[in-house]
């Protein structure tokens, strides 16, 4: 069933007791159960207080109600809103009574996704939705309202355009290569394939930004048991989120905290001491432990200052040296210093978790490692969909300068429907139902 055939209906509050409550109806039967539930239809755009109806004609609350009709609403269709209190048992009443008009209860991201598909907005904004209401910090929100205003669309928009009109101009030289149009002005055709290129490249750089303010970056603590890992947890959160003794093996088991360095979320996970254990729960931390350290943006790899240097053996071999951040913790039993080195290409901190002594320090390497720049401008908050996206139109672009160097048109305007398709996936200019079902899945119902 289309949207345009169905209506549909959910509670658009958060779950839950409250002051207010929200329950929302989208598509052709709204005026209908407006009629049954209200006793009239509301005139559009202006608030009505009065009761609320069951389909018995029961009066279930007193609250607002609001009429907007489509095409002039968030989805496009004919929307009506209940706002009651924010009772359980109100809100399932008229949530029930509009079911019972012939309303359907609205799958995850419905109401987004009819959005999308009666064309109130593009796919960029859609998700923007979901990642304003999920954003964890300031920069997060501010960066998600740009992609909901449509600053993220607008770059990917021109862009595309930018694509076939050259894809265009190459593939008119390929069919009248026998008319005035002479590809020998090629000095002009890559100059335009050069722009694009540049532009694809600060586009790509604004959305990494995007990424990582949105998912932020994953910290794995690593090292033998007692090398103090829990400690450092507890130092960079502020408060003891992981329990602290001299006996070897405290932590068992995974533990995730999320802070924030500059409006960047900062996964860190603390994982169970690293060693040969015939212990079957110590065992299964130490596997967990692996598993989370193959999977995360940096490894911080702690060891003892009493010790000569850290033992590399006990980490996972698939891990990859270009993540690793080497921590020399307690330096106060040694009377050394807090400071930063390098050698062999290797960072290493030396700090005294404890005392929270080098913590700040530890805080700026990771921001620098995650590439954050918290003072750029137009920022907006990408999914990695978009980011894989941008990096293929990339390089396709640098596939078509290639073919163009080498006079071969044809391969040049194939490399251009490339790009031009891989940036169109962005907004849903070229999307297929089985992405749209992954996207619109992820989202609350209501949204």
């Amino acid at each position: 069933m289309s949207s345009s055939e169905s209506t549909i209906c959910a509670l658009a509050s958060s779950i839950g007791k409250g002051g207010i409550g929200v329950v929302r109806v989208s598509g052709p039967l709204s005026q209908t159960i407006a009629q049954k539930m209200l006793g009239f239809v509301p005139k559009p755009r202006y608030a009505y207080y009065g009761s609320f109806f069951d389909n018995n004609h029961t009066e279930v609350d007193k609250g607002i109600a609001l009429f907007f009709p489509g095409p002039n609403s968030f989805t496009g269709e004919d929307v009506l809103e209940f706002q009651g209190h924010g009772g359980m048992s109100v809100m399932r009443s008229l949530i029930e009574s509009s079911i019972a008009l012939g309303a359907k209860p609205a799958e995850p991201g419905e109401f987004s996704k009819r959005a999308f598909l009666n064309g109130k907005m593009d796919l960029v904004q859609a998700e923007a939705v979901a990642d304003i209401i999920e954003a964890n910090s300031e920069q997060a929100s501010r960066s998600a309202l740009r992609s909901l205003s449509g600053v993220f669309s607008k770059q990917v928009n021109a862009l595309t355009r930018s694509i076939i009109e050259l894809r265009v101009f190459v593939e008119a030289t390929i069919d009248f290569s026998d008319e005035e149009i002479d590809f020998l002005q090629s000095e002009q055709v890559k100059e335009k394939t050069q722009n694009i290129q540049e532009e694809i490249q600060k586009i790509l750089h604004s959305a990494t930004q995007g990424a990582i303010l949105r998912e932020g970056l994953n910290v794995a603590i690593a090292g033998k048991p007692n090398a103090g890992k829990s400690s450092l947890l507890n130092a960079l959160t502020q408060r003891s989120s992981a329990i602290v003794t001299d006996i070897a093996g405290t932590t068992r088991d995974v533990l995730r905290e999320t802070i924030h360095i500059n409006g960047m979320p900062l996964n860190i996970i603390d994982t169970a001491g690293l060693h040969e254990s015939q212990d079957v729960v110590e065992k299964e931390g130490i596997r967990r432990a692996i598993d989370a350290i193959a999977k995360a943006d940096v490894v911080l790899m702690m060891y003892d200052a009493q010790d000569q240097a850290p033992d590399f053996s006990v980490l996972p071999e698939t891990v990859d040296p270009k993540k690793l951040l080497i921590i020399k913790n307690k330096i106060d039993l040694t009377g050394e210093k807090v400071e930063r080195t390098v050698e062999n290409n290797k960072t290493q901190l030396s700090i005294c978790a404890k005392d929270i002594k080098g913590v700040d320090l530890l805080k700026q390497e990771l921001a620098d490692r995650a590439g954050l720049d918290s003072g750029a401008e137009g920022v907006v908050l990408a999914r990695k969909r978009h980011i894989i996206a941008l990096e293929e139109s990339l390089e396709s672009i640098s596939n078509a300068l290639m073919q163009l160097d080498g006079g071969a048109i044809e391969l040049m305007a194939e490399d251009l429907r490339h790009a031009g398709h891989a940036m169109g996936s962005i907004t849903g200019e070229f999307s297929s139902d089985d992405l749209l079902g992954e996207i619109f899945s992820s989202f609350c119902i209501g949204k």
